[in-house]
């Protein structure tokens, strides 16, 4: 059975926003008493949380499908609907998310960082707040906005300042037992330690972290083993331990072949040529483990190494390595640049970034591409005339009537918004001003035009102008 589980690919889906609500108010002897659509709730966001309580990706490796709740619809009444829940997913220290091509999207290190790995959708606006002076009773209101939906790769890449790397059964589990409280599984044959196993240790002032890292053998970086699985453990472990074998029993092995196999699939793994490195040769309790050492300590050190030799089993030479450990892990922290506190980067667009695109496809198509008006037509209930007007309006007034008319399109000629697989096509009829706008709209008559005041179509008409102003700016009140 899995106890251990350090990658797993994760199919999370956000919650939808809800729909508004298109609504009139009625109450006796007030009839047509003006639009009270609520709007709509956002959906709830996915996202990954760093909890040091959690070790393992197990769960999601059991059950790797998540939803967030979806946002409830607006009512009448002004009443708008409830936010969908946020889904919080707690993830080991150390968690790495990666799409399906495998870029990095988010590392996660610190108790209590977090990642919206997948963001709710708006809820629609209700006929409420759609209504202006020249709208003043829409019978319409905005669809909610469907959550985003995505795959995404979790990677465990334990936290620790030092790791044991060595061949498997060189001692390394009976180390970290003695060094730390920790109690990994100890046995006389190859292989015992099947995951990653930390312990804290205390030298004087410092206190570090300790990782024993299951058995590597030659080939590792490319598979053989259990190393490809967990030599990702490694990369974030600031002080590397080569652990050798001085009683070993294969004939064809000794430390130093040993420790060259081991730097050489460190070198194939790649990014640990920083790393300061010490040699513990193991098991000098051992009569022939203690002469070995002797020999080949003086060939260790010409190659620039610090070598200690320790017994796990009688204890012996544990502290001095402890001490070095604390002295290297102190110094590696005082290296490290300062954490910078959170800074607010702006990065304005633009002055002639209208927000979308308009390109010519080879079928004679045309594609327009922006967040504005994706979004917008996503929100837009196609059953509903005066919405689809409404539609035009702000498409219209973001300028991609005439971006398509520079671009070279005719009446007739096909126009599609958003991407290939997700898109809504229709034929280009150019106009001045679109169908919302040309509808007749609940409880306005245009024979009162006349009649007004000349300050009070002033002031109508710079409420339009405002109105046009938040339609362009992505202004959406509440």
């Amino acid at each position: 059975m899995t106890t251990f589980v350090d990658r797993v690919e994760l199919h999370i889906a956000a919650g939808n926003g809800g729909h508004g609500c298109a609504s009139v108010h009625r109450e006796k002897f007030k009839p047509l008493g003006g639009p009270d659509g609520g709007n709509g709730g956002r959906g709830g966001d996915v996202i990954l949380r760093v909890d040091q309580s959690v070790t393992t990706l197990l769960e999601y490796h059991h059950s790797p499908h998540r939803k967030a709740t979806n946002g409830k619809p607006g009512e009448g009444g002004h009443r708008s609907g409830k936010d969908g829940q946020d889904l919080i997913l707690p993830v080991p220290n150390g968690t790495v998310v990666l799409d399906k091509r495998g870029n990095v999207l988010a590392d996660l290190v610190g108790h209590g960082t977090s990642f919206v790995a997948a963001q709710g959708g708006r809820g629609g606006l209700g006929n409420a707040a759609l209504a202006s002076p020249r709208r003043k009773a829409p019978g319409f209101a905005l669809l909610g906005e469907p959550g985003e939906v995505r795959d995404v790769v979790l990677e465990l890449k334990t936290v620790a300042d030092v790791a044991l790397v060595g061949y498997p059964s060189a001692g390394k589990s009976s180390l970290i037992s003695v060094l730390s409280a920790a109690k990994p599984k100890i046995a006389d044959y190859p292989f015992t330690t099947l995951v990653p196993h930390l312990g804290v240790v205390t030298a004087g002032s410092t206190v570090y972290t300790i990782a024993d890292v299951p058995g590597l053998i030659p080939g590792a970086s490319q598979g053989r083993g259990l190393g490809l699985e967990f030599l990702r453990h490694v990369e974030r472990c600031s002080v590397l331990v080569h652990v050798l074998d001085t009683a070993t029993l294969e004939s064809d092995r000794d430390p130093l072949s040993d420790l060259d196999a081991i730097e050489e699939e460190l070198k194939q793994y790649g990014g640990l040529e920083d790393r300061p490195r010490l040699v513990v040769l193991n098991k000098i309790d051992v009569p022939d483990g203690k002469e070995l050492a002797d020999m080949v300590r003086p060939d260790l050190q010409a190659r620039g190494y610090r070598v200690f030799e320790v017994s796990a089993v009688a204890r012996t030479g544990l502290k001095e390595l402890s001490f070095a450990l604390g002295d290297l892990v102190a110094r590696a922290r005082a290296a490290r640049p300062q954490e910078e506190s959170t800074r607010v980067v702006i990065r304005p667009k633009a002055v002639d970034d209208t927000g979308f695109t308009v390109t010519r496809e080879a079928d004679g198509l045309f594609r327009v591409r922006g967040e504005k008006p994706e979004r917008w037509v996503r929100q837009t209930d196609f059953n509903n005339d005066e919405a689809v007007g409404y539609l035009a309006d702000r498409l219209n007034r973001l300028g991609v009537e005439e971006e398509l008319m520079k671009a070279g399109a005719r009446p007739g000629d096909g126009v599609a918004i958003g991407p290939e697989e997700d898109a809504v096509v229709f034929d280009w009829e150019p106009s001045v001003m679109a169908g919302a706008e040309m509808l007749g709209r609940r409880g306005e008559d245009h024979r009162l035009d006349e009649l007004r005041p000349a300050a009070q179509r002033r002031r109508e008409r710079q409420a339009e102008r405002d109105e046009a102003e938040r339609e362009f700016g992505d202004f959406e009140p509440f």
